[in-house]
C-alpha cells in the first residue's frame, strides 16, 4: 500500500537527515517507528505526506509509492485527497474555534462523499469525551483532549492512511491507554491503515503488525512486532530493561550508537 524505498531528505539543499530509508506499510496493517529525539522519524512522515516543503526539505533520492503511485515530493494537499492524512506532534488544533467547529472544518475538505452529521456521529462515538465538550473552546481542553480532537479531525477526512506522530506525548498512563485503544478500533473498525511513530516503545508495538527502529536517519532493525518485543536491545534501549530484568537509566544507555549488534 505504501512503500518507501531508499529515501533521502535534505534539508535547505545543506543538512541530510534521512539516508536511505526503506519500509512498507500494508493495507489494514498498523506498523510502528521506534527512535530517540532526531533520528529522523517525523521527518519520514513529513516526507511521506508532502509536508517537508513547507520547512525548506526535499526527498533528493529514492521513492515513496502509495498505491502503485510516485508521490515524492508530491503536493501535501494532493497527497491528502488521496487519502493520506498526516496527524502532527504538538496537537495543532484551531485554538479559537469550539470542538465541533474544529471537526466541521475537516468534513469533505478532501474531497468526496461526506456526510457531515453522520461522521461527526462516528468521531463522537470514539471520542465521547469530544460529544460532551463540543462546544468548548478547544484551546481550553486538555493535552489528552486535543490529541482526540485532532485525530478525530483526521477521521473526519476518510483517511485510507493515518501518520501519526507522538500520539502519547505528554499525556497521562491512563489516557495514553484511551489513545492506544481508539487507534485499534479505528484500524479495525474504518480499515485505515497506520504508521505510528512514538517513543513510548512499549504502547507501539503491543499494538503494531510489524515495526522498525531507527537511528541518525537509517532503518537499523525491523520485524514483527512480538519479536522487536522479545530482542535484547530493543528490551534495553527502549522497553528500559536489562537482560536480568532491571530498569536501566537513560544515562547508562545513550551511548548505545556505538554498539554493532543492532547490524551484527
Amino acid at each position: 500500500m505504501l512503500y518507501l524505498n531508499n529515501v533521502e531528505v535534505v534539508y535547505s539543499n545543506v543538512i541530510l537527515v534521512l539516508k536511505g530509508v526503506s519500509l512498507e506499510l500494508s493495507d489494514g496493517h498498523i506498523v510502528a517507528l521506534l527512535g530517540a529525539n532526531g533520528a529522523g522519524k517525523s521527518t519520514t512522515l513529513k516526507a511521506i505526506s508532502g509536508l517537508l516543503k513547507s520547512e525548506d526539505g526535499r526527498v533528493t533520492d529514492g521513492s515513496i509509492e502509495f498505491n502503485g503511485k510516485e508521490i515524492k515530493n508530491g503536493d501535501a494537499e494532493k497527497i491528502a485527497r488521496m487519502g493520506i492524512l498526516q496527524v502532527m506532534e504538538g496537537r495543532r488544533v484551531f485554538e479559537q474555534l469550539n470542538v465541533e467547529e474544529n471537526l466541521r472544518a475537516a468534513s469533505g475538505h478532501w474531497g468526496g462523499a461526506s456526510n457531515t452529521a453522520q461522521d461527526l456521529e462516528m468521531v463522537y462515538d470514539y471520542f465521547p469525551k469530544l460529544r460532551t465538550y463540543k462546544k468548548k473552546t478547544s484551546g481550553y481542553l486538555s493535552g489528552g483532549e486535543q490529541q482526540m480532537l485532532v485525530m478525530g479531525r483526521a477521521l473526519m477526512g476518510h483517511p485510507k492512511v493515518m501518520l501519526l506522530d507522538e500520539p502519547s506525548l505528554g499525556l497521562a498512563p491512563l489516557v495514553t491507554e484511551q489513545i492506544l485503544e481508539i487507534i485499534q478500533l479505528v484500524n479495525e473498525r474504518e480499515k485505515v491503515s497506520v504508521l505510528l511513530v512514538e517513543q513510548n516503545a512499549t504502547m507501539a508495538l503491543s499494538i503494531a503488525n510489524h515495526a522498525y527502529v531507527m537511528e541518525d536517519g537509517h532503518i537499523v532493525l525491523d520485524g514483527p512486532a512480538e519479536k522487536l518485543m522479545e530482542n535484547e536491545d530493543v528490551k534495553e534501549f527502549y522497553l528500559g530493561l536489562s537482560q536480568v530484568g532491571h530498569k536501566k537509566s537513560y544515562h547508562d544507555v545513550k551511548h548505545y550508537k556505538r554498539r554493532k549488534r543492532w547490524l551484527g
